[in-house]
C-alpha cells in the first residue's frame, strides 16, 4: 500500500468531521498525543502497519467517510466491514488481550496508583538497602536514575501492550516501534536496557564485545543506552556511573546495586502509566531531599515546594490554555507542573498545551526537572544557572526596554532571605531589574529582589505568584528612617502591582517552621480591584502532621476559591485600600488587617456576679438531695 501523499491534511481532516482534539483522536487511534502532533505536522508519516489500522478505521466509520478513505487509500481493496459510529470509534479489533501487571495488595490496602505512603516506603527500604555503602546524601544520586528507568520500562511495557491491541500481537508492535522508535512511544527503551534484562528475569544474548563484566556496568550502559536513544534524556540520566571505582573501590557494590533491583522488581512498586500519579518522579525527589538535605549540610527548602501550596499557586494563576509559564527557581519543576495538571484538570480538553520553562542552578535538581518535563510530555525548556546573576531567558529580535524575555505566568519558590548576594550585583545590573522598581534590597535578604526579577518577566498583561518569608510583608515597617525593603514594597503598592498577599499555617515548610508568604502580582488588575489589595489569613487552614504540617486538599481550593471571590470574610479575607496600607506605612501582612482569634465579650460585671450567686444555690440545692439520698442508705454525710 503506496504511503499516502498529504498524511497532515488527513489527520486535520478527520479530527474535524470528528470534532475530535489530538488528544481524543490519539486516545482514539491508541497512540501516544506527541505522535499525532507529529503526524498532522508533517514531521513523521505512520509507518504501513499504521497505516492499514488507520484505513481500517476509516471503513468502520461509514459511508459518510468513505470519500477520506477514498482520498488518501484509493478505491482499490475495500472490505466490508461492520459500522460504527464516530461517537464510539474504536481502533482496529485485536486478536490478543493486553496484560496488565498488578499490584500485589496487602490488608486494607486498595488496588490502584502507589499512594504517597508506599511511595515513601519504596524509596525508604531503597534507602536502607545501600546503608552503609554510601554517605546518606548520596542515596538520591543512586536512587533516582534507577527508579526513572524502571519508570520508561513499565511505560514503555504498557504502551507495546495497547499497541499490542491494536496491530493484533506484542511481537508485531514490538517490531513496527524498533522500524519507528520516536512515532508511536514516549519513549523507546532498547531491548538490552528493559527492565526485565536489567533484573535478570529475562536474558539478552550481549555481543561478546559489549558483554558487561559487573552489574555496575551493565547498569551503566544500560542508562547510556536508553539516553542514546532518546536525546531529551541525554544529560538527564546518564550522570551517574554505577561501575565506578575509587582507590581501588567501588563507590556502590554490585550487592548494594542488586538489592536496589530486586526491590524495585517487587509487583507492588509498578510504576506504569495507571500505576503512579503524574508527578511521582517530582514527589520522589522530594521525599529523599527531605529526607537526606540535612546531612548535606544544605536546605531542601531550596529545592521543595510542599505539594499544597504548589497546587494552590497553580489555582491562583488559573493558566489558560497557551499560555508561556517561567519559574526562575524551578527546582524540580514541581510548580510548572502543577499549573499543566490544573489546567487538565479544570478543561479536560487541551488543544493548547501550556509552555513551561524553569532555570535551577543545583545540578541534580535540573536533571529531576528534566526528568519531570520528559515522563510528562510537557512543553518547555529547563536551563541551568544562577538566575539572579546569570538569567537564561533572554528576550531576542526587535529593540525593547526589557532585555530579559517576559512569560505570561512566573511562578517560583526561590531561597528565603538569602544573603550571598553582593550589592555591586545589584548596582550593575545589566538587565534592568532594580533601579528602577524600587532600588536595591539589602545584602541580608533577597527576598524583594526576586519579586523584582518576578516583575522584570512579566508580560505587560502577566501575573505571577512568589513564595516568600513572612517578614518580607512587614520588615522595616513602623521604624523611623528608609528601609531598602520597606521602600521596593512601597514602589509596588504605589504602582498598584500586588494583586494580594496569602499568609500561609506555620510549619508547613522543611527548613522553617515559619509560615511564609504568597504574593500575587497582576500586571493589569480587573476594575473592581484596582487601588485595593486582597488579603487571606490562611494560617489556621492546616491539619497537624509529621513531622510537618499540611493544608488539606478542600482548604487548598477554599483559599483560592475566596482569592478569586474578593469577598470579605469574617477572620478569613479581607480587601484592604491601598490607601489604608499606606496609613501602615506600607505593612503588607494579613495578620494586621485579620483577626483569627474570636473576639473576646466583654459583659457587665453585676450580671456575672448575679449567675455566680445563681449557680452557687443551685449547687447548695444539688447537695441537699444527694445528702438526703446517701443518708438514706445508711452512710454518713459531711462527717454527720
Amino acid at each position: 500500500m503506496a504511503k499516502p501523499p498529504d498524511f497532515p491534511s488527513l489527520v486535520r481532516d478527520l479530527r474535524g468531521r470528528l470534532g475530535l482534539s489530538q488528544e481524543k483522536l490519539a486516545a482514539t487511534l491508541k497512540v501516544s498525543l506527541p505522535t499525532i502532533n507529529r503526524w498532522e505536522k508533517g514531521k513523521t508519516a505512520p509507518d504501513g502497519l499504521a497505516l492499514h489500522a488507520i484505513q481500517q478505521f476509516l471503513l468502520r466509520l461509514g459511508p459518510d467517510y468513505r470519500d477520506l478513505h477514498d482520498r488518501f487509500f484509493g478505491t482499490e481493496g475495500q472490505v466490508d466491514l461492520p459500522l460504527i459510529t464516530p461517537a464510539l470509534a474504536p481502533a482496529a479489533p485485536t486478536r490478543t488481550r493486553r496484560r496488565r501487571a498488578t499490584r500485589e495488595v496487602g490488608e486494607g490496602q486498595e488496588d490502584g496508583p502507589l499512594d504517597t505512603k508506599s511511595m515513601e516506603g519504596l524509596l525508604w527500604k531503597a534507602a536502607c538497602s545501600i546503608r552503609g555503602e554510601k554517605d546518606a546524601p548520596k542515596f538520591k544520586d543512586y536512587i533516582l536514575p534507577l527508579v526513572f528507568i524502571k519508570r520508561l520500562s513499565d511505560v514503555f511495557d504498557d504502551e507495546i501492550a495497547r499497541l499490542g491491541e491494536m496491530y493484533g500481537t506484542e511481537e508485531t508492535a514490538r517490531e513496527v516501534v524498533e522500524a519507528d522508535p520516536h512515532g508511536l512511544v514516549r519513549f523507546y527503551i532498547p531491548p538490552e536496557a528493559t527492565w526485565a534484562v536489567v533484573s535478570g528475569r529475562k536474558k539478552f544474548d550481549w555481543p561478546e564485545s559489549r558483554r558487561p563484566k559487573t552489574l555496575g556496568e551493565q547498569l551503566t550502559t544500560t542508562i547510556r543506552a536508553i539516553a542514546h536513544a532518546n536525546p531529551s534524556l541525554q544529560g538527564v540520566i546518564d550522570i551517574v556511573d554505577y561501575n565506578e571505582t575509587r582507590n581501588g573501590e567501588r563507590e556502590i557494590s554490585d550487592e548494594a546495586i542488586s538489592r536496589l533491583i530486586e526491590l524495585l522488581s517487587d509487583p507492588r512498586y509498578r510504576l506504569g502509566l495507571k500505576d503512579v500519579e503524574p508527578d511521582f518522579l517530582g514527589r520522589a525527589y522530594e521525599y529523599l531531599l527531605r529526607k537526606f538535605a540535612e546531612g548535606q549540610g544544605q536546605s531542601a527548602g531550596e529545592f521543595f515546594t510542599p505539594k499544597e501550596v504548589g497546587w494552590l499557586i497553580a489555582y491562583l494563576m488559573q493558566a489558560k490554555q497557551g499560555e508561556e509559564i517561567y519559574d526562575p527557581c524551578c527546582g524540580s519543576a514541581g510548580l510548572l507542573i502543577k499549573c499543566q495538571l490544573a489546567l487538565k484538570e479544570r478543561e479536560k480538553e487541551i488543544a493548547r498545551p501550556l509552555k513551561l520553562y524553569g532555570q535551577e542552578l543545583t545540578g541534580s535538581s535540573f536533571a529531576i526537572a528534566r526528568m519531570n518535563m520528559v515522563i510528562h510530555d510537557m512543553e518547555g525548556e529547563i536551563v541551568r544557572g544562577n538566575s539572579m546573576t546569570n538569567p537564561k531567558f533572554l528576550h531576542v529580535g526587535a529593540q525593547r526596554a526589557a532585555p530579559l524575555r517576559q512569560f505570561d505566568i512566573v511562578v517560583t519558590n526561590p531561597m528565603w532571605n538569602q544573603d550571598n548576594f553582593e550589592p555591586a550585583s545589584y548596582e550593575n545590573d545589566p538587565f534592568e531589574r532594580f533601579t528602577e522598581r524600587g532600588g536595591f534590597a539589602p545584602g541580608s535578604s533577597a527576598d524583594w529582589a526576586w519579586l523584582q526579577h518576578v516583575h522584570a518577566s512579566i508580560k505587560d498583561n502577566g501575573r505571577g505568584a512568589v513564595v516568600i518569608d513572612t517578614g518580607a510583608a512587614s520588615r522595616g515597617s513602623g521604624s523611623q528612617g528608609e528601609n531598602k525593603e520597606k521602600v521596593i514594597r512601597r514602589w509596588f503598592i504605589e504602582n498598584d502591582l500586588i494583586e494580594g498577599v496569602i499568609l500561609l499555617p506555620d510549619n508547613l515548610f522543611y527548613n522553617t517552621t515559619a509560615a511564609g508568604l504568597v504574593i500575587v502580582l497582576n500586571q493589569k488588575k480587573p476594575k473592581d480591584r484596582q487601588g485595593k489589595v486582597i488579603l487571606v489569613n490562611a494560617s489556621n487552614e492546616f491539619q497537624k502532621g509529621r513531622p510537618k504540617n499540611f493544608i488539606p486538599d478542600e482548604s487548598v481550593k477554599k483559599i483560592a476559591e475566596a482569592f478569586h471571590a474578593g469577598r470579605d470574610v469574617e477572620r478569613f479575607v479581607k480587601m484592604v485600600a491601598v490607601e489604608e496600607i499606606a496609613k501602615n506605612d506600607y505593612n503588607l501582612s494579613p495578620s494586621r488587617y485579620i483577626e483569627t482569634a474570636a473576639a473576646t465579650e466583654h459583659r457587665d460585671v453585676q450580671t456575672v456576679l448575679d449567675e455566680l450567686a445563681k449557680l452557687e444555690g443551685e449547687a447548695a440545692r444539688l447537695d441537699g438531695e444527694l445528702k438526703e439520698i446517701f443518708m438514706g442508705l445508711g452512710y454518713r454525710w459531711g462527717g454527720q
